[in-house]
């Protein structure tokens, strides 16, 4: 294509004649469509890809042409005919490129001819919400994801139709759909949000197919050229220099298609603006982090997520192809064979082909900090593995930026996977998604009232208050810092702080993934500080799934009635079934999940009272998950230091009926404060023990001296670790 032109305000509805000029496809490289239909079928995986194309759209053709007027929300069935239909015109277009047959091609030309009557007599949909309204469907952001789908199936097929019926599906159709979400909703293609991503990705996608390079313009840098606005702006913001996106792992797998779809079409049409190598090839990195933000394949449930997304989605097939074709990185091949999937595109081809012939290598899954922010210097979240498996224990240590409206208040918390399963957990989203029955599939009322609010997640709350007063516009402008992360040693430790989240309090965390000689599993140690300017309540809740196999203190149980721990900010959603105040030495809780057993060992505050609870109060809809809980509170503080370790040990057969190492291997957990540091120590059984010193300073040059039960420990910078043997 050549150079783009200015945007001038008429070129949305603008007479240009693409229905006479060259229609031949254009959003990927047409030359190696010839390779699809020569060599396609000689590669299982691409076999298997056409095989179950086929079955879906030629169930689809069976069932004849349904474009209804629209009517429901989510889940509802105009709303998902109009999804399949979207699906069906973009398999039928690119079988059509693999296979010749044009029944396929006219079976789009037929459908897209019915949207050409239906879509210029919609106004706003009937079911709109609290969203920008669609046409299609009950938001805007679903009709985007409509044009980013269905535009791909046309520009496979446009080239066989009449200049008749392809200026009828061009101009009723795609022009305005593309004016639509453009103009019409200039809201929300002016912000910087996946939204606006899947809203530019459609409309400049439309340009490139229309030849219409005025259209092109306007995604690239917004509607009035400025570049302020539009996709390059989208991925300077949204991104860190790492290739994390702002609203967390599941929205990042989200907001990925657009983002990588447009960008092919921009290298394919416009290769000299190198799209891909823009902003330090940030876009591929984006790739290869989403993949590293799972473990065992599923996305890590921050912020507003569901917790059973895996790589194995639409998002994820496209990208990993295109990733790819960009790189022909051997651990992409490796997480397509995981997928089982792959696309009916010369990237799919390619990737099939190389996994056929044996190219394949473990995707290096790692212990990193992927930051957060455009510039990387807004906090970020630490991975820590303890191998490079993808089913390996991981801890994570959420110290992000607020992630816009579907961020959570939940500075500084964290998760933990362990032997196949989530272990520490995070909610994720109160949301059943597309089931009707459920407010239409859109996010529940307990999405606000529970799943966002600070305790609802592993992290510090003050008052029984959320972070900045669950008020995500202010959130937005205050990150934590990450004072330091470790992660290619084989003790992984990340240091980070917030201030600001109440007002007068600043809180630091230390997590530890912390391999030790003689376990199987490593241990996981928690230093929580937080200093006030007034006496305060802190709690600091545990959410783990397992079932409670000892408790290690004297509870008092609520057997006869249920209370409910508070009335506001989740606290109402919190059923109290036992409390009790442990002391040093029975602060434990043991809980089994799979065939392991959990201990968790704390050190709370002087004076802290443990409350053992349930999720689920106050929800006469069914809409929470009943889970298990923790909380250690301590009232009346200024200032405190929680300390905690989880260990994972032992074995249990259920079909052998035989326990191995039910009992905790860890004796003792110590804190001590020197000059300008934590002593953590942890006593094991036969005597050994391990030292962790944890320096207030980051500075990595800085020197520090400590005495520990009459040792002397000197060390440099933030962090060290000393072992010592037993008998």
């Amino acid at each position: 294509m050549r150079s783009l032109v200015p945007l001038v305000a008429l070129a949305l509805l603008s007479a240009t004649p693409a229905w006479a000029q060259d229609a031949r496809p254009v959003l990927s490289d047409a030359a190696a469509f010839a390779a699809m239909v020569r060599d396609g079928a000689r590669y299982p995986l691409f076999a298997a890809e056409i095989a179950r194309t086929r079955k879906v759209v030629d169930a689809a053709i069976k069932a004849g042409i349904d474009v209804p007027v629209p009517r429901d929300p989510g889940g509802g069935y105009t709303h998902e005919q109009h999804k399949k239909n979207y699906q069906a015109i973009y398999g039928a277009g690119l079988l059509y490129r693999v296979t010749g047959d044009k029944a396929y091609a006219d079976y789009v030309r037929r459908m897209l001819l019915e949207y050409a009557t239906l879509y210029p007599k919609l106004g706003a949909h009937p079911a709109k919400a609290n969203e920008a309204p669609g046409r299609l469907f009950w938001q805007s952001l679903n009709d985007a994801v409509w044009l980013v789908y269905a535009v791909q199936g046309y520009d496979a097929i446009r080239d066989t139709l009449s200049p008749a019926d392809r200026r009828t599906i061009d101009d009723n159709v795609f022009r305005r759909m593309a004016k639509f979400l453009s103009s019409d909703d200039a809201a929300t293609f002016d912000r910087i949000h996946n939204h606006a991503t899947w809203s530019c990705a459609g409309v400049g996608m439309t340009g490139y197919v229309l030849r219409d390079p005025a259209l092109v313009a306007m995604a690239m840098k917004g509607r009035d050229g400025s570049g302020k606005t539009g996709f390059l702006r989208q991925i300077d913001e949204l991104f860190s220099p790492d290739g994390y996106y702002t609203e967390g792992p599941y929205y990042q797998r989200y907001a990925l298609q657009p983002f990588v779809l447009f960008a092919q079409a921009i290298q394919a049409n416009d290769p000299g603006r190198a799209i891909f190598a823009y902003r330090g090839g940030v876009l591929v990195k984006a790739i290869r982090t989403t993949i590293q933000l799972t473990y065992d394949g599923y996305f890590f449930p921050l912020n507003d997520a569901m917790p059973d997304k895996s790589l194995k989605t639409d998002e994820l097939y496209q990208a990993v192809a295109i990733g790819y074709a960009q790189t022909r990185d051997p651990g992409f091949l490796s997480v397509a064979a995981w997928q089982k999937r792959t696309i009916l595109t010369p990237e799919g081809l390619a990737i099939a082909r190389d996994l056929a012939t044996g190219k394949a290598q473990p995707f290096p899954y790692s212990s990193a900090l992927f930051r957060d922010g455009p510039d990387g210097g807004q906090g970020g979240v630490a991975v820590m593995r303890s191998s490079s498996d993808d089913d390996a224990a991981v801890l994570v240590a959420k110290n992000s930026a607020m992630g816009m409206g579907h961020g959570h208040f939940d500075k500084l918390a964290w998760i933990f996977y362990d032997n196949g399963n989530p272990i520490v957990t995070d909610y994720g989203a109160a949301r059943f998604l597309n089931i009707e029955s459920k407010d239409g599939g859109r996010y529940l009322k307990e999405n606000e009232s529970w799943a966002k609010q600070t305790v609802a997640h592993n992290t510090l709350i003050v008052n029984e208050t959320s972070n900045f007063a669950g008020k995500w516009q202010v959130g937005q402008t205050l990150a934590p810092s990450q004072l330091y992360f470790s992660g290619d040693q084989p003790t992984k430790v990340s240091t980070a702080e917030m201030a600001g989240a109440w007002p007068g309090v600043v809180f630091r965390r230390t997590m530890v993934l912390l391999p030790v000689e003689g376990l199987k599993q490593p241990l996981i140690v928690d230093l929580l500080r937080v200093t006030g300017d007034k006496p305060a309540t802190y709690d600091l809740p545990l959410h783990y799934l397992g079932q409670i196999m000892d408790v290690g203190f004297a509870v008092k149980s609520n057997g006869a009635e249920r209370p409910v721990l508070g009335k506001a900010n989740g606290y109402q959603h919190i059923w109290v079934d036992a409390t009790g105040t442990p002391t040093t030495a029975n602060a434990t809780l043991t809980w089994l999940n799979g065939d392991r057993f959990y201990t968790y060992r704390m050190l709370p505050p002087e004076g802290a009272q443990v409350i053992l609870g349930e999720s689920g109060a106050n929800d006469p809809r069914f809409n929470l998950r009943r889970e298990p809980l923790l909380i250690e509170r301590v009232a009346g503080a200024k200032d405190a230091t929680f300390l905690n370790l989880l260990e994972p040990h032992g074995a249990y057969d259920a079909s052998a009926e035989t326990t191995t190492g039910s009992n905790s291997k860890v004796t003792a957990l110590t804190r001590a404060r020197s000059a300008d540091a934590e002593i953590v120590t942890i006593k094991l059984v036969k005597g050994r023990t391990v030292i962790l010193a944890v320096a207030d300073s980051a500075d990595p040059n800085a020197g520090h001296r400590a005495t520990v039960a009459g040792r002397t420990i000197d060390w440099k910078g933030h962090f060290a670790r000393f072992d010592g043997a037993g008998q």
